[in-house]
Parts: structure tokens; sequence; C-alpha cells
């Protein structure tokens, strides 16, 4: 049952992908008429049908998937946004917070799963609360929408374990100094060009997830 889920889950982020793709360009340009390159809806695609195939694979037939298939959806546009205009948007970011939220919750009702739901909450407030402090301590550093992001990641990989979130904030701090140095050796950016924080993040959030397999959480 569960390798139907994923097929279709996969199935949804396909269809979701070209409308995923003009959303993530109208949100970089803040243009409502904008439209995608074909090249782009090609990527996007790609991600979307990944990512939220990869919901029910992690976490297998509970509520919690939906929040992971959401997720999904919302990473590859956050991450594309980054990418293209250096913001993190809260149009994005804070429905995503809020269904994330509302479905771990039923996943806890559902299951009894109640210590899950307790760390989630608790990751996000200590992700969010730490990434404010060092946005404080160097305001060049993190973004107001980085901060954001890390709460939400604290919140939906919180819910998968403390390891699995450290683990992505380690991966994403590698995968961000590696593209950096790519970028540096191809002449692309120089050693003071910002570059965008919330692609790594999400990557490394996607390693995490992998590497910690199928979920077991409680």
């Amino acid at each position: 049952m569960s390798s139907a889920l994923t097929l279709t889950d996969g199935a949804v982020g396909v269809l979701l992908g070209p409308w995923l793709a003009a959303t993530t360009v109208r949100l970089a340009c803040r243009d409502p008429a904008a439209g995608p390159s074909g090249r782009r809806v090609v990527v996007t695609t790609v991600l979307a049908g990944a990512a939220v195939a990869a919901a029910p694979t992690l976490a297998g037939e509970r509520p919690a998937t939906v929040a992971l298939a959401w997720f999904g959806a919302a990473a590859v546009v956050l991450g594309g946004v980054d990418l293209s205009a250096h913001r993190l948007p809260d149009r994005v970011t804070y429905p995503t917070v809020v269904v994330c939220a509302t479905m771990l919750a039923t996943d806890a009702v559902v299951t009894g799963d109640w210590a899950a739901l307790l760390r989630a909450g608790a990751a996000a407030g200590v992700a969010f609360a730490l990434a404010t402090a060092a946005r404080l301590l160097s305001p060049g550093g993190l973004g107001g929408g980085d901060v954001k992001l890390l709460g939400l990641l604290g919140l939906v990989l919180g819910w998968a374990g403390w390891g699995v979130l450290m683990a992505a904030v380690f991966a994403g701090l590698l995968i961000g100094a590696l593209g950096s140095l790519l970028l540096i050796v191809a002449g692309r950016a120089g050693w003071r060009t910002r570059v965008p924080f919330g692609p790594p993040l999400l990557v490394g959030a996607y390693v995490a997830l992998a590497l910690a397999g199928p979920l077991t959480v409680g």
C-alpha cells in the first residue's frame, strides 16, 4: 500500500509542478503576470514529484505524511525564490507552518504519539530562538526569512528526531560552504558575495531525512 501511496503522491507532485513553477517566478519577480521558462517548469516538476513522493516513503500511512508532502512542495518554491531573489516569502512559509503543525497534531491524535508532537514544538522554538539570536549578533548573516525557515525546519525535522534536525543543519552548512567555494572557483562569486542560505538548508533537510530512512518517531 505504501508503494501505491508513493506513486500517487509523486503523481500529485508532478501535476503541481507547472503551478509551483509559476508561483516561484511570480513570488521572485513580485509580478502576478510573470511566467516560468520551459526549463524551470521541467526542473520544478521533477523536484516536486520527488519531494512529495518522499513523504509516504519516510512516514508511511499516517497523517504526518501530509505534513511532509506539503513541506516538500513548499521547499521547492522556497528554494527557487531564494535562488532567484534572495528571499524566503512569508506567503509560503507561514501557511506551511500552519499546515504542518495541524497535520502533526492530527497525527498525534490518531497514533497517540504525543512525544513526537511535543518534540516538534520544542525543536521549532529552539531553532527559531537560536536563529533569532544569531541574527541579532550578526545582522549580515541570517535574514528574517532564514530565521523563519529554521523554525519550520525545527518543527518538521524535530518531529522526526533531534538527531535528524541537527544532521540537517550540519548538512546544510556543509552544502552551503561547498556551494560557495565552487562558485568562487568558477569565478561566479567572490569571498564577500552573499549566497542564499535557504536552498542548502532545504537540501540538508532531505539529506538528513534520507539518512534517517523510514521514520520511527516517539
